[in-house]
């Protein structure tokens, strides 16, 4: 079973439990600590990809392993050539809602809003796009013809309450815009609300979507299933933190954001049925490897859980639970590829990206994929 029938039955940890493993999981210092600078590549901006291609998995693989640094270049749908029985596919199901509205104060000023998280049926945290912040108590007026009002702020948040009968899921639905990540230079289409999501979404919450996860169809999820791999589901809704630039030039220096996960029981049995059965656990998306690796015990196994992460993976980091990643191209600096510097090696990362600009893949959440499997620890 999947998404939130898996998780009714089984029971969670608590946020503190959470919070305690989660910090055993940070990564130690290295001798030379990496700065920001260190993770750059040169991207030219027309390979940054504008549209989904035609079809899912229509789209090229660049394949690094990270033991050796060896890397080849293959098509998405030669995937399941890759996988062999025993090994476990670990998905994202969290759904992307259409969390960007506009409309204006009471004092006139126009405002866009992009919902952050999801409190309850009635309120959020969201971000605010307006000249003059509203204060507390006022209102917000929508084009769609409701209003909210604002509870208060919390650092760069607002949190607002819908002032409606329909709950704020359903205004959502009906009225919201899908919210393209910042490097899609154009308006979201009708095409967006399906394309930007994978077909497997379940849990809605997320603002952005777990794009390693766009590639899959139905055909392929079969053929998968076909090779004797097996499959599970994990819910880490992304934030719209995952497009922040790095401020700081020490990387040790910079803050994650929080993103909420939810992990049931089953997760934590089928990575330990894909030890015994000598296979590997295999990430979806760095979403994935975030939730995993927040709350894997000792022995490498997911706990069941339901709470915040902040975890920052980066160079020095010792994985636990993680064997193989799929993933997208990452923004230049960014903490995503941090993580999958420290996943298959800053060196070969930085080399198998400027292969791929040589080679002209698609870049970021439209773009073309990886699959990495993890280096030797140092």
């Amino acid at each position: 079973m999947i998404g939130s029938e898996c998780k009714r039955q089984s029971g969670f940890h608590n946020d503190q439990a959470a919070t305690e493993i989660q910090d055993q999981r940070q990564p130690v210092a290295p001798t030379h600590e990496p700065k920001r600078q260190d993770f750059h590549f040169d991207l030219p901006p027309e390979l940054i990809a504008q549209q989904p291609p035609l079809r899912r998995g229509d789209s090229r693989l660049l394949t690094l392993d990270g033991p050796t640094g060896e890397f080849h270049d293959r098509w998405f749908a030669e995937l399941p050539d890759l996988l062999r029985a025993g090994d476990l596919l670990v998905f994202n199901d969290t759904r992307v809602i259409p969390a960007r509205l506009r409309g204006h104060k009471a004092s006139g000023g126009r405002f866009e809003l992009l919902v952050e998280r999801l409190l309850d049926e009635r309120r959020a945290l969201v971000h605010l796009r307006v000249s003059k912040p509203p204060r507390e108590s006022s209102l917000l007026w929508f084009d769609a013809g409701f209003s909210a009002t604002v509870l208060g702020r919390h650092n760069d948040l607002f949190e607002i309450r819908m002032e409606s009968d329909q709950p704020l899921l359903a205004l959502l639905e009906q009225h919201g815009q899908i919210p393209l990540p910042p490097y899609i230079a154009r308006p979201p289409t009708a095409t967006d609300r399906e394309r930007y999501q994978t077909v497997y979404a379940r849990q809605p919450g997320a603002v952005a979507a777990p794009t390693a996860g766009l590639h899959f169809d139905q055909r392929l999820l079969d053929r998968i299933a076909a090779t004797g791999a097996a499959q599970t589901f994990i819910t880490l809704h992304v934030g719209a933190g995952t497009f922040q630039p790095l401020r700081v030039d020490r990387i040790s220096e910079h803050v994650m954001h929080a993103e909420r996960i939810e992990i049931g029981a089953e997760v934590g049995e089928r990575v330990r049925a894909a030890r015994a059965d000598g296979g590997r656990v295999i990430a979806v998306g760095t979403t994935a490897v975030r939730a995993l690796e927040t709350v894997a015990d000792d022995a490498g196994i997911p706990q069941p859980w339901r709470g915040e992460t902040r975890i920052f993976i980066h160079p020095g980091y010792r994985f636990r639970c993680v064997d193989a990643l799929i993933t997208n191209f990452h923004l230049p600096e960014s903490t995503l590829l941090m993580l999958v510097a420290a996943f298959a090696g800053q060196t070969a990362i930085l080399n198998a990206y400027r292969h791929a600009v040589e080679q002209r893949y698609r870049f970021f959440s439209y773009g073309d994929a990886m699959f990495l499997t993890r280096r030797s620890d140092p």
